[in-house]
């Protein structure tokens, strides 16, 4: 594996809700669902490229993320899976799929969101990673991700092989595809199936009919507890059975299927190969509970997103959405810049006036207490997130500001997706190059800059001296 296991396609929010059902809503005869816990993870192309980096692979996510919280929670997950997010600008909300369960079953799938937004154009980062992927799986889940021309036209010409599961709302394989991995029900709504033929009969006939509209290497039609069944030129079809008959949570197991098949491609399988491993994969995931069980620990153990104080409207996720989406549908540029910003100080304020000079709003990626302490000491931080969120927001230079908790902001560009990035000189000698978001701002087309900063300012420093003398316990 020489490249990066690309994934391409449409990442949707999904919430498992659990709870308990004793009685009836007194007016309606339906049944009340009392909350225990609830589970956020990454669902659709999302929950594929989670499955791969739990494998050990160096797995980039190719997807359109939205200005709005589900968003941002998003790429606090993805992050925490260890994920490279090269994001598309999304208009329209992130879409959301709510599962309400009780007793292990699903009494009621809530979807939000709206219909499909539309994907903007991909940097020449993105493309550049196609290139070079060892394997690209494109999880299509009919939002636009697998429609944008620029997209299709980069998998047309890479050279690794390209993996394609596929959606009834989506478009067809790009011609020449490895693989192609539609379910039953996706063959059936794709190729009409011939009256009276046994269901292994329909997936042959519907499996060789697709592999060559779409002018594929293979197509395999999973089938549930059944295994799947291969078709490839010039050859009799393949059935692949299941190893165990396994009953329960199949949600994610095509996800999983594809992404075992595509690490498998990338490790230098033939496809017969690729698919049995899949199909054995698959198998043992609804077996052992599905995604409850399946996730890797950073993801179910994500924070939740840190939000503003009710009585503040600069502070947090929406107060941030709502100045870059502003800011955007005016054509305008969208910069940020991150830090602690532990005792404020004529430093923090000469890079942040500088910062504000370069475009037309400032929001500030602030790091929470718990990371501030995790890069500081114990003894730090001074003052307390909200406090530190306040004084920043009542600032004019600054137009919202936003908590994170991870050790770095890579969560929390890759849903703002500034224009310009700004540090302060701590990094001038380096240049640029030398700041750590500059790699993730190019994933966008976006640019890393450092502006002057004023010499003797140190939050460090004022510490030190202000505990010297005693005014600080």
């Amino acid at each position: 594996m020489t490249g990066p296991v690309v994934v391409l396609g449409d990442t949707l929010l999904d919430r498992d809700v659990e709870g308990v059902v004793n009685r009836l809503c007194p007016d309606s005869p339906v049944p009340v669902l009392d909350e225990i816990t609830h589970l956020d993870r990454p669902g659709g192309a999302g929950l594929a490229a989670v499955f791969a980096a739990a494998q050990g692979a160096e797995v980039v996510l190719i997807t359109a993320l939205a200005e709005d919280a589900g968003a941002a929670r998003l790429g606090v997950l993805l992050a925490a899976a260890g994920v490279q997010v090269y994001p598309l600008r999304l208009t329209g909300a992130t879409p959301e799929k709510i599962r309400l369960r009780a007793g292990g079953r699903v009494l009621l799938r809530h979807d939000r969101g709206g219909g499909a937004g539309e994907p903007g154009e991909p940097a020449a980062a993105v493309l550049r990673v196609i290139e070079r992927a060892s394997v690209v799986l494109v999880s299509d889940y009919g939002r636009g991700v697998a429609r944008q021309p620029a997209l299709r036209a980069a998998l047309a010409a890479t050279r690794a092989p390209v993996v394609w599961d596929p959606h009834p709302r989506g478009p067809a394989a790009v011609p020449g595809v490895h693989l192609a991995t539609p379910n039953e029900a996706e063959v059936r709504h794709l190729v009409e199936a011939p009256v009276g033929a046994t269901r292994l009969a329909t997936a042959a006939e519907g499996a060789e009919r697709l592999r060559q509209r779409w002018r594929s290497g293979a197509v395999a039609v999973t089938l549930g507890a059944e295994g799947a069944l291969l078709s490839q030129a010039d050859s009799t079809p393949l059935m692949v059975p299941a190893p165990v008959a396994a009953e329960g949570d199949t949600c994610g197991a095509g996800d999983r299927f594809a992404a075992t098949a595509s690490l498998a491609l990338a490790g230098g399988a033939v496809v017969s190969e690729a698919v049995r491993e899949a199909v054995t994969e698959a198998s043992a995931y609804v077996a052992d509970g599905g995604v409850a069980t399946a996730l890797p620990p950073p993801v179910r153990r994500a924070p939740q997103p840190v939000h503003a104080p009710a009585a503040e409207d600069r502070v947090g996720v929406a107060a941030a959405a709502a100045v870059v989406a502003r800011v955007r549908a005016a054509g305008g540029t969208v910069v940020a810049t991150g830090g602690c910003f532990d005792l404020l100080h004529a430093g923090h304020l000469a890079t942040l006036q500088a910062a504000r000079q370069l475009g037309d709003c400032l929001v500030v990626c602030l790091n929470s207490d718990a990371s501030v302490t995790g890069l500081k000491g114990p003894q730090r931080p001074v003052i307390g997130q909200v406090d530190r969120a306040r004084l920043l927001a009542a600032l004019s230079c600054v137009d919202a500001v936003v908590i994170f908790e991870e050790s770095t902001p890579a969560a929390a560009l890759s849903w703002l997706r500034p224009d310009i990035w700004v540090k302060g000189g701590d990094y001038a000698t380096g240049g640029a190059e030398a700041l750590p978001e500059a790699e993730i701002l190019r994933r966008w087309g976006g640019h890393s800059v450092v502006v002057p900063y004023l010499d003797g300012r140190s939050t460090t420093g004022l510490i030190a001296a202000t505990r010297s003398t005693g005014a600080l316990a």
